[in-house]
């Protein structure tokens, strides 16, 4: 493709790209505010309508290795459209008046697009000039993750007035016009390229991340099960090290495991997993707590719709942070910025142990949160992507999701564990301190981050050659040591 219908092509790309993202992020993430709608419209228990958001999720990180390598062959356009069309059909199903399990079908549908973010990325860094591939890839790496409080708030508001099948109508709307976005702005991959999927491989990913996910989402079947669960996750254990040692002798393989090894790769994707711990707790621990009644001697008892407001400093603040990122990033080595991100979200969790009296505290320590997330965000795939190749760009960093999904669903687990440990017998709300014990929890995990930020920018400065393999084509903006390959 020439340089001329590049230039010709980016002033609508960019922008079509991130409004793709946002959307699938921000239709995936419906089902946390409408779970108690559901649990009523349907007449089914509440642990029942949870999986209308566990089966997104699921779905989700099962889904984005397999689209992360069709992304990396000649048939990328055709893998977006046909993804898009299957999210569409499932927003379809959410809508349609259809027993329970039709609903989950639908919902498991609207997961599948999560996968897309790798796959705008890979567009991203192809078609755009070098100058604007970076930021928009910083944008769609953050619009990938605030995306839920965007969701949150709209589809509360359309729950109360016209239950859930006018939000999941919603989610129809924007993921059709998202289909016909990418029908017309999206182009073809560069030529050249190819995609093999180990469907082999590819199963058994799917099989242990399932079992992973699934024992995180199932914190019952720990206490009532441990027999059961304990065996479970020795079998997710053995099914990862299986798909491994597979990847590792195929000639085609679902994630390139030697590049993941790769120390920025590698220490960037432990930053991914445990920070992701951290980040998807403290928003846990927040929401939670504002919508806690007063009568449990703490809380604000806010409404599902009131609460989703709470999300918008967390959505504004990590915009900001998301655009700010790439310039910053001028200046401040990827690792670094990575390390000072988890340390702003560790100041989150320390502002909401020491102070949320009132509801200004929390929505302060919303907007931390956010800022420090969308910064590290928007900063990830520079580091990852410095040392990766433009053909591989989708495929990296849907492992790099698939890391980020996994410490998202241990987040939520671990918060849920804390707060049950803190909940005195017969009592409905954990006690005050409980939530301080679970920010504590969050401390540790973010210092363990930052700890991992620093030690990979000083690795870096040590060894200062950092490519792959094959060396990466360069892209401003994603690393300083991106041009070595140029």
């Amino acid at each position: 493709m020439g340089t001329a219908l590049i230039r010709s092509e980016a002033p609508l790309l960019a922008p079509a790209l991130i409004s793709v993202a946002l959307v699938v992020a921000a239709v995936a993430s419906l089902g946390t505010p409408l779970i108690t709608s559901v649990a009523t419209t349907f007449q089914v228990s509440l642990d029942s309508a949870q999986w209308t958001l566990t089966i997104a999720l699921l779905s989700g990180a099962v889904a984005t290795p397999v689209l992360g390598r069709l992304g990396a062959g000649p048939h990328r356009r055709a893998t977006i459209l046909a993804t898009l069309a299957i999210v569409v059909v499932g927003s379809a199903l959410t809508v349609l008046p259809l027993p329970f399990a039709w609903l989950l079908v639908g919902r498991a549908a609207q997961g599948v697009g999560l996968g897309l973010t790798a796959l705008m990325m890979g567009v991203a860094r192809d078609h755009l000039p070098e100058e604007r591939s970076a930021a928009t890839i910083a944008l769609i790496s953050v619009v990938s993750i605030i995306g839920a409080g965007v969701g949150y708030p709209l589809a509360a508001l359309l729950a109360e007035f016209g239950g859930p099948r006018a939000a999941y109508g919603l989610g129809l709307l924007v993921t059709a016009i998202a289909f016909v976005t990418a029908w017309r702005s999206v182009p073809a991959a560069p030529e050249g390229r190819s995609a093999h999927v180990n469907v082999a491989g590819a199963l058994v990913l799917a099989g242990g991340l399932l079992l992973v996910l699934f024992l995180a989402g199932e914190r019952s079947l720990w206490s009532r099960h441990l027999a059961v669960a304990v065996t479970l996750a020795v079998a997710a254990v053995l099914m990862l090290c299986a798909w491994t040692v597979c990847e590792l002798r195929t000639k085609t393989p679902l994630v390139d495991v030697r590049a993941v090894r790769h120390p920025a790769v590698a220490g960037a994707n432990i930053a991914m997993f445990v920070g992701g711990i951290g980040m998807y707790l403290l928003l846990t621990l927040i929401t939670r707590y504002a919508q806690t009644p007063h009568s449990a001697g703490y809380g604000f008892g806010l409404t599902t719709f009131v609460a989703g407001l709470v999300l918008i400093p967390f959505s504004v603040l990590g915009f900001v942070a998301g655009k700010l990122t790439p310039r910053v990033r001028e200046r401040i080595d990827g690792p670094l910025l990575l390390a000072a991100s988890a340390a702003i979200v560790g100041g989150g969790f320390i502002l909401f142990a020491t102070a949320r009296s009132n509801l200004a505290e929390l929505l302060a320590a919303m907007g931390v949160l956010g800022f420090g997330v969308g910064s590290f965000s928007a900063a990830m795939p520079g580091v990852i992507l410095a040392v990766t190749p433009k053909s591989e760009t989708s495929s990296a960093m849907s492992f790099n999701y698939v890391v980020r999904s996994v410490g998202y669903s241990l987040g939520s687990a671990i918060g849920g564990l804390v707060l049950a440990a803190g909940t005195a017998t017969g009592r409905l709300f954990p006690n005050d301190d409980a939530y301080t014990t679970a920010a504590l929890v969050g401390v540790v995990a973010m210092a363990i981050t930052t700890m991992a930020g620093l030690a990979l920018a000083l690795a870096r400065r040590r060894s200062p050659e950092t490519n792959p393999i094959t060396d990466p084509v360069g892209v401003p903006g994603l690393g300083r040591s991106s041009r070595t390959g140029s």
